[in-house]
């Protein structure tokens, strides 16, 4: 695991999650479904948190919504899923907690966004209201500052200051210090009102990799509260893959943050679980986490004109990831294990040797074989129909007589 320095946040407990403190980051993620229709939004939950998802939020923005959250937290733990329920309020949360008790002592964490949480007058008593509410039911809460829904009071009065100055900041500097001094005053105001500093978390997102990251940076510089990272609105596939992965990471080898989501646009039809999935690998693959065994393969070459050693690394990774959520009860550290899957004779016995197992498959005119690896010593050379088949075996005999049950 990295080595690199982390700021100690205050922590916080949002259910049985530990948040800051040096605690690991943690990987959270969203439902898509209409949480009124408590059977879909109890399914996806499973999913999610069978995928490792560690903290689920969900919208809570009608009464029907409000009132189904109890029923959702009572099925989940009838069958045996204690993920940390966050309730996301827009607008309406004051009143909807106020008239569903239920789903305001079910809830595990309430997500409020300064900028919609009251307009003008409404605004601080509204506020006030949410917080005493946390207060009352003992729950933390994130104040989540978004850039596209921004609380315009304070960017008003940062802009009035900035056209006093002599040499005047441009707008995006400006913006950047009214998200975060969103986040901070509204902090402080719900600590005023009885919060404890280990019952809040800060988020400021946007979509930009750029300004997310100075925003992040002044934000840490500024505050010790715990702090939940994501880039908003990232995208869709690779793009938003990479943007997220460009974002967090810079601010994760700087040692700020303390959970993540990786707010991907799930393709037509796709699992909502690919977010959890690349937040997972973000974190693996920096080496502050380890989560499922990680595969390494080659990209393939004039050499591997075959697809064969691309399927048996697909093959071989989805197998690993699906065996997951049995093997994490049954094998400590299984989840830090490497398996490679080679193409050809160049980089293949010698990265095969590196990993726990690996293969290294014949290349375009090498010898039909496929000699097998395990901790840097050839134990067995593959050969015909059922490589595949035999590699998995083998796979499984290595978890089995490596790791402690």
């Amino acid at each position: 695991m990295s080595t690199r320095l982390r700021k100690i946040t205050q922590q916080v407990l949002v259910g049985n999650v530990k948040v800051g403190g040096g605690a690991p980051i943690v990987v959270q993620s969203m439902t898509n479904t209409d949480t009124a229709n408590v059977k879909a939004t109890v399914n996806q939950i499973i999913e999610l948190a069978t995928a490792g998802s560690e903290m689920v939020r969900i919208t809570v923005n009608s009464e029907e919504a409000a009132a189904a959250v109890a029923s959702i937290k009572e099925q989940l733990i009838a069958q045996n899923c204690f993920v940390p329920i966050i309730g996301d309020f827009h607008f309406n949360g004051h009143k909807l907690l106020e008239k569903y008790p239920d789903c305001a002592a079910a809830l595990d964490k309430y997500r409020i966004n300064p900028g919609n949480v009251g307009r003008g007058k409404a605004r601080d008593p509204q506020f006030q209201q949410m917080i005493e509410f946390a207060c009352q039911y003992n729950k933390p809460v994130r104040i989540g500052v978004n850039g596209g829904s921004l609380d315009q009071s304070v960017l008003t009065r940062l802009l009035d200051e900035n056209r006093q100055l002599a040499q005047p900041e441009p707008l995006a500097a400006v913006a950047r210090k009214a998200i975060v001094l969103s986040a901070l005053e509204s902090a402080a105001k719900a600590e005023e009102l009885g919060l404890g500093k280990d019952k809040i978390i800060l988020s400021c997102k946007i979509s930009n990799v750029q300004e997310l990251i100075s925003i992040y940076e002044d934000l840490s510089a500024r505050c010790d509260y715990a702090l939940h990272l994501g880039l908003t609105e990232a995208g869709m596939g690779s793009k938003g893959i990479v943007s997220s992965a460009a974002a967090l990471s810079v601010l994760m080898q700087q040692g700020i943050g303390d959970t993540i989501r990786i707010s991907l646009t799930p393709e037509p039809g796709a699992s909502r679980t690919q977010e959890v999935i690349v937040g997972q690998e973000i974190l693996q693959t920096m080496g502050f986490r380890a989560f499922t065994p990680m595969v390494i393969s080659c990209p393939g070459c004039g050499r591997t004109t075959s697809d064969y050693f691309q399927k048996l690394a697909l093959n071989i990774q989805t197998y690993l990831r699906d065996q997951m959520p049995v093997w994490r009860e049954k094998y400590a550290g299984v989840e830090t294990m490497e398996v490679a899957v080679m193409g050809c004779v160049v980089n293949g016995p010698g990265e095969s040797k590196n990993a726990n197992i690996g293969i290294s498959l014949p290349g375009t005119g090498e010898s039909p074989v496929a000699p097998v690896y395990e901790d840097g010593e050839k134990t067995v050379t593959l050969k015909g129909d059922h490589i595949a088949e035999e590699f998995q075996a083998i796979v499984q005999r290595y978890i089995e007589t490596h790791y402690a049950k």
